[in-house]
């Protein structure tokens, strides 16, 4: 098997499992029972929330809220946000390449609150045009949302420099959403309000993430109930979850350089073969730098049917995806590259390869052999 769909989710790793089994086991009493096996789960939650801030290097200024995954902390962090400080102001700014995570919260807050979402400039690889983030900035303005990484073409925007326009405007909140960033590359994390990720993003496990945000703030819950994560999140808290979300952190930033440069050289490889037939390929992807990671490749299929080669490629046992995975069911376009400048045919006909550090340059290599085998048999749509 060769599994090239790491930006839909990752393989766990074994510790990872092995944490949640233990903890699973040990200690099932809920973290709010006032009873020694729930006083274990309450001191394990909390090491593990301190652990995490702590490898970010901001456990004097953030705090952590546990969640089910990045979704529910982009609504938390959004909606909390904006409801909290609306009268601030009632303007919002956000890239037009973001996850519907992002947009559908924001288009609840125009709608059911007057609030006016205004989607930003981009450059070909949808970064953020930071000139333009500049002019559209003003004191009506209480929340910026730009993702770190995107989840279909791999580009990274400028967050530090992004961060350092806004400190600029006190009344205005940054929001980040890093679930391709986590544990993968460096972020200016205390220059952050509010970020949101998702531990099966980064080798941990289905159902956990996090929202990280300034002590400062203040948040109106989007779940109504008990008291759980300092009030701002209802419902039983998830231990087990939490804790092997912990170490999946752990793993994943003590081996960030060497996972990077693994994941490089099978972008760089399958990069440069792609881009050594035009005929049949476009990229879409940037070369790797500061403003593009090496864990996603989007490529552009010329002459056959994007969806029939993952098919295809599917029937080998080899796995990569036609478009982000939360809406890869439905035939349409990519909104992220509509957003880019492609044309609705080419939006339509691309594929997202994506990389993890269980991958490696021997899979590229057998990769291409096997596509190589597709292209002949699948005929030119």
């Amino acid at each position: 098997m060769i599994y090239f769909d790491n930006a839909a989710t990752t393989k766990p790793y074994p510790e990872v499992v092995d944490s949640f089994s233990k903890v699973s086991l040990e200690l099932f009493g809920n973290s709010e029972s006032n009873h020694a096996i729930g006083l274990k789960a309450s001191r394990a939650l909390e090491e593990s929330r301190t652990s995490i801030l702590k490898a970010l290097k901001v456990e004097k200024t953030h705090s952590l809220i546990f969640t089910s995954g990045a979704t529910e902390a982009n609504n938390l962090a959004l909606k909390g946000t904006a409801i909290r400080y609306k009268n601030r102001g009632k303007r919002i700014l956000v890239s037009p390449v973001e996850h519907p995570s992002v947009y559908k919260p924001l288009e609840e807050l125009a709608t059911l609150f007057g609030f006016e979402v205004i989607k930003l400039p981009i450059d070909s690889f949808g970064r953020v045009n930071l000139d333009s983030l500049i002019s559209y900035m003003d004191n009506r303005t209480i929340l910026v949302s730009v993702m770190a990484v995107n989840n279909e073409i791999g580009s990274q925007n400028d967050i530090a420099s992004i961060a350092t326009i806004l400190h600029k405007f006190p009344k205005c909140f940054f929001h980040v959403d890093a679930t391709q960033a986590m544990g993968k590359v460096d972020l200016p994390y205390e220059k952050i309000d509010l970020l949101s990720f998702s531990s099966h993003k980064f080798g941990g496990l289905k159902g956990n993430g996090g929202l990280l945000y300034k002590k400062t703030m203040q948040f109106e819950p989007i779940l109504a109930g008990g008291e759980q994560e300092n009030g701002f999140r209802a419902g039983t808290t998830n231990v087990a979850g939490d804790v092997s979300t912990a170490k999946a952190l752990e793993i994943s930033l003590s081996n960030r350089l060497a996972n990077y440069n693994n994941a490089k050289e099978i972008y760089d490889y399958l990069r440069g073969y792609f881009l050594s037939d035009p005929i049949q390929y476009r990229i879409h992807s940037d070369e790797v730098s500061d403003k593009q990671t090496p864990y996603v490749l989007n490529v552009g299929f010329l002459k056959k049917k994007a969806s029939v080669i993952v098919e295809a490629l599917s029937n080998r046992d080899v796995y990569v995806s036609s478009v982000s995975a939360c809406s890869s069911k439905e035939a349409h376009a990519s909104n992220v590259l509509l957003a880019c400048g492609y044309s609705l045919e080419e939006a339509s006909n691309s594929v997202r390869i994506s990389f993890s550090s269980a991958n490696t340059l021997m899979e590229a290599k057998q990769f291409v052999s096997i596509l190589k085998e597709i292209m002949k048999e699948v005929i030119d749509r």
